[in-house]
């Protein structure tokens, strides 16, 4: 029988959402005020958001942006699709995060923070954003859960119209950005738009298995 849940830490923002660590039985969880963020039991559709936005790089020596950090499978699966002479850079805002992915969660996407190619940012996406325009070839927005159900207050600036025009900016001429959702978000498609943005919405399912739920990854070009 799979015991009891074990508290490993505990993490809060400046805005005062709070983020858990846990495990038990081998999976590990993140969860955000109480609700589910993250697991290990699921991150397939993670992978897919890194692999589906890379596949549509060309350049040799790609500049690519990972906003938030999670478990890692994301920047994994990034570093696996990219060239090996990519840059990758991961901003994550809170240390906890960083720590955790070093400490227990560092085995399960297979330590991708000790690969040469990336450069960790403890900052605010939006922020490593405003610095560089025209700076990336591909932008991975692997955030909360998404435009539709944002758990932590802090994270919903970004998928705003205004998040959508800093990242624009911040997009080489040929840039491709990635957006994970747990949901299809009909707002953040009319957003898109707004912005100037072409996209198309992917179902991906969540772990690869028959039945799965479906999540989605919007793939879109500054049109």
């Amino acid at each position: 029988m799979i015991g009891p849940w074990e508290e490993l830490s505990r993490a809060r923002t400046a805005a005062g959402d709070e983020l858990l660590l846990r495990h038990r039985g081998g999976i590990f969880e993140i969860r955000c005020n109480g609700s589910d963020l993250m697991s290990n039991r699921a991150h397939r559709s993670e992978e897919e958001l890194a692999r589906l936005a890379l596949a549509e790089v060309s350049a040799a020596t790609p500049r690519i942006l990972i906003g938030g950090l999670g478990m890692g499978f994301t920047l994994r699966a990034a570093l696996d699709a990219a060239p090996k002479d990519a840059r990758v850079a991961v901003a994550e805002l809170l240390p906890e995060i960083i720590a955790w992915n070093r400490g227990p969660l560092a085995p399960l996407a297979g330590r991708p923070l000790e690969d040469a190619r990336v450069e960790l940012r403890e900052e605010d996406v939006a922020t490593v954003m405003e610095a560089g325009e025209g700076a990336y070839e591909a932008i991975l927005l692997d955030i909360d859960n998404g435009p539709e159900a944002v758990l932590c207050d802090v994270n919903s600036a970004l998928f705003s119209a205004r998040g959508l025009r800093k990242m624009r900016r911040a997009l080489a001429p040929a840039g491709v950005l990635a957006v994970w959702s747990a949901d299809p978000s009909p707002r953040f498609e009319e957003r898109l738009e707004e912005t100037r943005f072409s996209f198309r919405a992917m179902e991906v399912a969540a772990r690869g298995a028959e039945g799965d739920p479906a999540h989605v990854v919007y793939i879109a070009r500054p049109a």
